[in-house]
């Protein structure tokens, strides 16, 4: 890897009334990646990932972060940490206009100066400046989507969690989220829990799969997906396109 080690996790799991959700995970994630975790359902990998991003406290082992073990900590104490969190649950006010959820984001992280040229900054990115005082209920499923992308990017997370970013979305949509997750990456380390195989190869750099609690198999899409492994436990006779990155 180019960059330096900026999220691992030591032996981490947890259990639910003796159930192994997760078992003793390690796991490293450098600067600059582009992570995706994927797997069949009740693998593990969406309760890994809310460990990652404070909704799930461990019962055993550690998360660390630049060093620092962030396990039990609150996901807004990990956010303030530099770490921009996307939940499958939206977190966007639907009775405000675009700028405005923007600037709630943007009002908790940055001086006030600095909020409307940073707004519109993100606007572009997201490709919603058009649309920047239409009411967010008005808007589609997808752009709804985008304006909670642009409310993690407004304060240039270091690193982005990302929980089923492309769910519900057209095709359209899809291949635009995935260049728009492409661009974050050329700025925020970003780690993506999805089910859509064909989303995961327009964006995947490197792949973690998960399967009965455990890392099944890690390695670039092509890699992954062509062991017999995964196939069984997860892929089966799906159909794969590789897509170019």
């Amino acid at each position: 890897m180019n960059g330096s080690l900026l999220l691992q996790t030591q032996k981490i799991g947890v259990s639910f009334g003796g159930v192994h959700a997760v078992k003793e995970v390690d796991f490293s994630l450098f600067e600059g990646e582009l992570r995706c975790l994927i797997g069949p359902n009740g693998a593990g990998k969406s309760t890994f990932f809310k460990m990652l991003s404070g909704q799930v406290s461990p019962t055993r082992g550690q998360c660390l972060y630049r060093g620092k073990v962030i396990s039990g900590m609150r996901p807004w104490e990990i956010a303030r940490l530099g770490i921009g969190i996307k939940t499958q649950v939206p977190s966007v006010f639907e009775g405000l206009s675009v700028w405005d959820n923007l600037w709630q984001a943007a009002a908790i992280r940055l001086e006030k100066r600095a909020i409307a040229a940073a707004i519109d900054e993100v606007l572009q990115d997201i490709g919603l400046t058009a649309v920047k005082n239409a009411i967010l209920s008005e808007l589609a499923h997808g752009q709804r989507q985008w304006v909670e992308l642009g409310m993690i990017l407004i304060s240039r997370p270091q690193l982005v969690l990302l929980d089923e970013p492309a769910a519900g979305m057209t095709h359209h949509e899809v291949r635009k989220t995935a260049e728009l997750i492409k661009a974050i990456n050329q700025q925020s380390t970003v780690v993506v829990v999805e089910h859509d195989m064909e989303f995961i190869s327009m964006i995947a750099q490197q792949v973690t799969v998960f399967n009965q609690g455990a890392v099944l198999a890690e390695g670039t899409f092509a890699e992954v997906t062509a062991q017999q492994s995964v196939k069984d436990a997860y892929l089966g006779n799906m159909e794969i396109k590789h897509a170019a990155n």
